[in-house]
């Protein structure tokens, strides 16, 4: 979710790539949400952190504690500087479709502005 709110906001000066700690799908809660605000990743196609091993960064941020501890493995082997934002889980909330709609509508807006803060606003 990070990645598609980043390039969309910030492509093509700055390249946004999303990785995770563990092989899936993706959500298609995820999917849903970004699609309201124009955002289609529907060719996107999950990576691991094994695979930005081989690409060359910047920032790593991470959003899960289990992220954080790759990316700072990372960073002892590159030279790319690691953030971490603690962020809900949305795909944990339970009940009703618009209740879990919710719940990843406000982790979106919470990346939104985030990303916004660290890298300011695009002109």
């Amino acid at each position: 979710m990070a990645a598609a709110i980043g390039n969309s906001l910030f492509a093509p000066d700055i390249e946004f790539s999303s990785v995770g700690v563990w092989p899936g799908d993706v959500n298609p809660f995820v999917m849903a949400t970004l699609w309201e605000d124009g955002i289609d990743i529907g060719d996107h196609q999950p990576r691991s952190f094994a695979d930005l091993e081989d690409n060359p960064c910047d920032l790593i941020i991470s959003l899960t504690p289990e992220a954080q501890h790759h990316a700072i493995e990372l960073t002892r082997q590159e030279n790319c500087q690691a953030e971490y934002w603690p962020t809900q889980d949305p795909s944990l909330v339970h009940g009703s479709r618009e209740t879990i709609l919710a719940s990843f509508r406000e982790v979106k807006e919470f990346l939104r502005g985030k990303i916004s803060d660290r890298l300011g606003t695009q002109e």
